[in-house]
């Protein structure tokens, strides 16, 4: 019985960290519209750029709704199109239906709202 009760917590631990690799982990982002524009659904007209690891994530959607109020009260849409803000959060793949099929997609989950981004971290956006 103890042998059985390791087994499930070793796969458990698995689990976990397969999530977690999934998910991105925690980082710093810097979401906007790319300026790619398409006919039919998903589009890739958004983008994000890792900031740790320098990767652009094209076809991210963004999920504010962790937002603490006082973030949520920024001017948030047009500076989020535009590259403005560097926001904390981790990229998760969400399934979603499009025209009857189902695709794994990427979506930051935004926590909280960093700084100001720099006209370097912006380059990926359509209106740097």
């Amino acid at each position: 019985m103890a042998r059985f009760v390791r087994l499930i917590i070793a796969a458990a631990g698995i689990c976990v960290t397969a999530t977690q690799a999934d998910a991105g982990g925690q980082g710093a982002y810097v979401f906007c519209d790319n300026g790619l524009r398409c006919l039919t659904a998903p589009c890739p007209s958004n983008s994000a750029l890792d900031l740790a690891s320098g990767k652009i994530v094209k076809g991210v959607s963004i999920d504010t709704s962790r937002l603490s109020q006082q973030d949520k009260a920024l001017d948030l849409q047009d500076k989020l199109y535009a590259g403005k803000l560097v926001v904390d959060g981790a990229i998760v793949n969400r399934q979603q239906t499009f025209n009857g099929r189902k695709y794994s997609l990427p979506t930051l989950v935004a926590t909280g709202i960093e700084r100001t981004s720099r006209d370097s971290e912006r380059r990926h956006c359509s209106a740097h």
